[in-house]
């Protein structure tokens, strides 16, 4: 087998999120399902891979009068066909080679009449992995989302092509009564129930059952079998029970509330006041994606960047820099490392770097090839050396910070640094004041238990970010009591 070939293979099982369920756990899936009650007369697997689902499926659900199995991979669909002879009552089951997102399911469904299950696995893949690799398996372009501005075009649009997939399948279910029970990320399946909270669809009741995704799929990533029921007739619940394992029968209550998720519901009803907007815009720090070429480091009086190769630059265009990790332990001074920032907006051209600064402009034009190789598309048509998450925030003299990446809130108060503003890479959250007063009262407000309680109970330890800007932004600070016990900075 050629290596161009492995290649080949180990690109597309990329693209297509191609992680192959196995029969035991399909099987543990369906029969989970009859346990509890779901006894559906249409069946449908979407993206049905090798058929493990569709195989037992047949077992498990004999009095089914239709099952549906679509696929895009060819060859996937005629090893499955060569295989339904053995299946149970093999004539009910429609084998369709098909790609899901040129499917009008809809209209699919009209066709049938009673329960309906969808189950599968849909693809494990984000929409700018499929970027990276020149993917095409995908929805039409979108701002599904609805994000605002810059976000639509940077990270936060990124998302799971699974998470696309199964807000669909709610649209087109949730006319009928009907259950979904499909494998995901845990984190997909609570934005999921939230949409659903928000769009006010008629779910009866939902759970989430963690499955072992390094042992199932070699993946480590954490995973879940999401279970949806919809019911026209049932009032409507957007709570939702966590299990351990397929074998719990008692778990814990989360659910969704205001269209977000949360993972502690005394605690977000006793704050739900506080909900609101942010009086400061919570933002991301520079995402420069060239870790390597624009984090200057100073080792003992000697400015390198972090290949550990010399940077003679002015320092026109470079600001102190606080990381994530400093963040969360508390280390906001002392500060050793710096961050070349070219451009004070989005978008500003960097020609006037060579002659405001040419050190700087020969440094990055000597390291032109690691700036020009970027992968995100944001970069392609804006000037040379551009950097994403910079505008007036980024200069304002004080700022209140905090990791995304940490699993605890751990706000910080940061202040200039030798005359110069303080800056964070995208890892960090941050709001900026004109003056010290500003952001200590903000930060009274910020570390107050009322506030402090309610972010807790919208974070999700198990997330790569559990701190996210989109729950910070939710936060109206300024309503604390701030009567309470509370975290003071001493004066400048």
């Amino acid at each position: 087998m050629s290596n161009r070939y492995i290649v080949r293979q180990a690109t597309e099982r990329i693209e297509f999120g191609d992680f192959q369920t196995p029969y035991a756990l399909a099987l543990a899936v369906c029969q989970h399902l009859a346990s509890n009650g779901t006894w559906p007369d249409l069946i449908i697997e979407p993206s049905c891979g090798l058929g493990t689902f569709v195989a037992a499926a047949a077992k498990t659900f004999p009095f089914a009068r239709n099952i549906i199995a679509a696929e895009i991979n060819r060859e996937y669909v005629t090893h499955l066909n060569n295989a339904l002879h053995a299946l149970p009552r093999s004539e009910r089951i429609d084998l369709q080679l098909r790609d899901y997102f040129q499917t009008d399911w809809a209209a699919e469904l009209q066709r049938h009449s009673g329960h309906v299950l969808v189950l599968g696995n849909f693809p494990w893949v984000t929409n700018s992995t499929q970027g990276e690799i020149g993917g095409t398996n995908l929805p039409s372009k979108s701002n599904f989302l609805k994000l605002p501005g810059i976000d639509a075009i940077t990270g936060k649009a990124n998302f799971d092509i699974s998470e696309w997939m199964l807000l669909d399948v709610i649209g087109w279910l949730a006319t009928r009564d009907s259950t979904l029970a499909m494998l995901c990320k845990s984190a997909v399946a609570r934005k999921v129930i939230a949409h659903a909270e928000r769009k006010h669809a008629p779910l009866a009741d939902a759970s989430l059952t963690r499955i072992d995704a390094m042992r199932h799929f070699g993946a480590s990533v954490d995973a879940c079998l999401l279970i949806m029921r919809f019911s026209s007739s049932a009032p409507h619940a957007y709570d939702y029970t966590v299990y351990g394992d397929l074998g719990e029968t008692s778990g814990t209550t989360m659910g969704s509330r205001l269209g977000l998720p949360v993972s502690d519901i005394p605690t977000f009803d006793a704050n739900v006041h506080l909900i609101g907007n942010s009086p400061v815009r919570w933002r991301s720090g520079v995402k420069h994606d060239a870790v390597q070429v624009m984090e200057i480091q100073d080792r003992d009086g000697v400015m390198v960047n972090m290949q550990g190769e010399p940077a003679d630059i002015e320092d026109t265009y470079l600001y102190p820099m606080v990381k994530g990790t400093d963040l969360n332990h508390g280390r906001v001074s002392n500060i050793s490392r710096y961050m070349i920032v070219p451009q004070r907006s989005v978008g500003a051209p960097t020609a006037e770097i060579e002659y405001c600064a040419p050190k700087t402009w020969a440094y990055l034009s000597a390291h032109r090839t690691s700036l020009g190789d970027r992968k995100s598309s944001i970069y392609r048509t804006n000037p040379r050396f551009s950097v994403f998450g910079v505008g007036d925030y980024t200069f304002k003299p004080w700022k209140i910070a905090v990791s995304a990446l940490h699993k605890q809130l751990s706000f910080q108060m940061v202040g200039p640094c030798k005359g110069k503003p303080v800056v964070f890479d995208d890892t960090v959250y941050f709001m900026g004041f004109d003056s010290y007063q500003e952001a200590n009262i903000a930060y009274e407000s910020l570390t107050s238990w009322p506030v402090l309680a309610l972010l807790g109970s919208l974070m999700f330890r198990d997330e790569k970010r559990a701190i996210k800007a989109q729950v910070l932004n939710r936060v109206d600070w300024s309503r604390a009591n701030l009567g309470g016990t509370l975290l003071r900075k001493a004066d400048p």
